[in-house]
């Protein structure tokens, strides 16, 4: 949804020296294009994956003055924009989840459609991989974690059977968790709705990643450091993401005034207002052209008021 990204986001870069925060840089795409577009921003770019820093700083030469590229989670914002002396910008972007090379590159194991070491880092010098979290967690976290982060309806009966067979020998490889999942999902259920190993590798990789904790804490960071007139957008991937994406900009937009009054409360009128009415989906041309678009979800604001 790059085209639709550049044009939310363009009001807000129109200005004289405009700073744009793209909080999950990946291979540096959304970054180029908008550098491209606004030959006066400076983007400041996060991200926790070394190899993405490394490829997209590449892929940015021809920009190198006016980039900022900071490898870190995206819930540092906060101290990444000030750190690079910018703490007010005037664009943000969160393209979240696994980028196409995490999914693509066997070794990272984060894909079931490959025979792979278990791990699922996105910064590989982390301690935690999904080979631990499956072979150390109980079964009651074992099953909070794919119903909470999977929405997986068996969620105990694969935790369970995860438990059993890791008392045998560990699991340690992308292929044996999948069929284990497969073995755990009643048979009648598999029939339909694509690997059925597909929600739990969604929760493991939520897991290891804290995805949904570092969201958590860098939207609304983001949407604190927006100058008036600053836009924010977010490409969410899943129902997740984007739930607590809806969540937080809802919040950020409502007129928290009491009940009954005759003048609304300045004090209490919304800081921000939505500029897409629910999540925009991507459209059938995009979806053919690329596969994995079609689980995107964008919702976008932007700062009608300082506060």
């Amino acid at each position: 949804m790059l085209d639709r990204v550049l044009e939310l986001l363009a009001p807000a870069l129109s200005g004289p020296e405009p700073v744009a925060v793209d909080a999950n840089l990946g291979l540096g795409g959304h970054a180029e294009a908008l550098l491209a577009a606004h030959p006066s921003l400076h983007l400041v770019g996060i991200d926790r994956d070394p190899t993405a820093i490394e490829r997209s700083t590449a892929r940015l030469a021809p920009y190198a003055d006016r980039i900022t590229l900071v490898r870190a989670v995206s819930d540092e914002l906060a101290d990444v924009l000030r750190d690079a002396g910018r703490p007010r910008v005037n664009a943000a972007l969160f393209d979240l989840g696994v980028s196409s090379p995490q999914l693509d590159e066997a070794e990272r194991g984060f894909a079931y459609s490959y025979d792979a070491p278990l791990d699922m880092r996105m910064d590989r010098e982390q301690e935690l991989t999904a080979e631990r979290v499956v072979n150390t967690y109980s079964a009651a976290d074992l099953t909070r974690i794919l119903r909470d982060y999977g929405e997986e309806r068996f969620a105990a009966r694969v935790a369970n059977l995860i438990v059993k067979e890791r008392a045998k020998d560990p699991i340690t490889s992308t292929k044996r968790l999948a069929d284990l999942v497969r073995a755990a999902i009643p048979a009648a259920t598999r029939r339909t709705g694509g690997n059925p190993a597909k929600r739990t590798f969604q929760a493991l990789r939520i897991e290891v990643n804290g995805e949904l904790s570092a969201l958590e804490h860098a939207l609304p960071a983001a949407l604190d450091a927006l100058a008036l007139g600053g836009r924010v957008v977010v490409l969410a991937y899943h129902s997740l993401e984007d739930r607590l994406t809806k969540q937080v900009l809802v919040a950020r937009t409502k007129d928290t005034s009491p009940p009954g009054l005759p003048v609304p409360l300045e004090a209490h009128q919304p800081r921000f207002r939505l500029l897409t009415r629910g999540a925009e989906l991507p459209d059938d041309e995009e979806v053919a052209r690329n596969p994995r678009a079609a689980s995107a979800r964008l919702r976008a604001a932007e700062r009608i008021r300082e506060g």
